[in-house]
């Protein structure tokens, strides 16, 4: 198969697994509603705690709230981004170690790609939701301020994918390593819902490199609030390295996968 072969209709591919992932989440309209909410209302709780939390004190380390929601905002729409359009990220340990990406081999489209496409996780659909309302709320609402915001989730959306694929595809030389990638980016999630500047040293070090939650969290500072050129160009920097580095990596990890030998069909 050439490489032309591969590519050829590759966006009508992909948006035919997003219809797809969607209506089959639809039958279930009720436990779409209530899946996709739950996780809205669980965001809530957090606004609300950081809002007595800004009762008592204004500003934190000089974030104001409105930077707080904001990085909220991008946070929970870049991983509701990922999860929705590519909600295989987090079984890919899985798939890999227990042998499943058999399946995905056989077809005549990128493999990597295959997979993420092929779920959608959604409750990560309140997360979205959630993020554009904070930003309907908290944002600046002109022109230049929703290009600046919809960069900024680009930016995170990114991050959060690559991230996930590279520490699941240590499953290809560690065998299961799914309860590393889980802890990972539970980590990765946590670093970035809270204001970078609280951490000193090795902690803010630790963020712009092994977990570069920094540069989803410093975002409403750096890019919503003033465009801060050097930050802006490393996070762009960072974002091109973990999307070349982690298509790499799933690659040549997949040079060392055992097939499963399982003849099996995706639901």
């Amino acid at each position: 198969m050439s490489m032309g072969g591969k590519w050829r209709g590759l966006p009508a591919f992909v948006w035919t697994f997003w219809k797809l992932n969607l209506a089959g989440a639809m039958e279930f309209r009720m436990s779409f509603l209530l899946t996709a909410g739950m996780m809205l209302v669980n965001n809530v709780v957090w606004v609300f705690f950081w809002g007595v939390y800004f009762q008592r004190f204004s500003v934190v380390n000089g974030w104001a709230f409105q930077d707080v929601m904001m990085m909220w905002a991008i946070s929970a729409g870049g991983f509701g981004f990922m999860a929705v359009f590519f909600g295989n990220a987090n079984r890919l340990a899985q798939l890999i170690s227990t042998g499943q990406l058999d399946v995905y081999l056989a077809q005549p489209k990128p493999v990597l790609l295959h997979v993420l496409v092929s779920r959608m996780s959604v409750s990560a659909i309140g997360d979205i939701v959630f993020g554009f309302l904070l930003f309907a709320i908290f944002g600046e609402k002109t022109w230049l301020g929703a290009l600046k915001f919809g960069l900024a989730l680009l930016i995170a959306t990114l991050i959060f994918l690559f991230f996930i694929v590279i520490v699941n595809a240590f499953a290809f030389y560690m065998g299961n390593a799914e309860g590393l990638a889980h802890q990972m980016f539970q980590c990765m999630l946590a670093f970035a819902t809270y204001p970078t500047d609280i951490f000193r040293s090795w902690g803010r070090l630790l963020l712009f490199t092994v977990v570069p939650a920094g540069f989803i969290s410093y975002l409403p500072i750096g890019l919503l609030r003033s465009v801060e050129l050097p930050f802006l160009l490393g996070a762009l920097g960072v974002t091109a390295l973990l999307s070349v580095g982690g298509t790499w990596f799933f690659y040549r990890g997949l040079r060392r996968y055992t097939s499963g030998n399982m003849m099996t069909m995706r639901s």
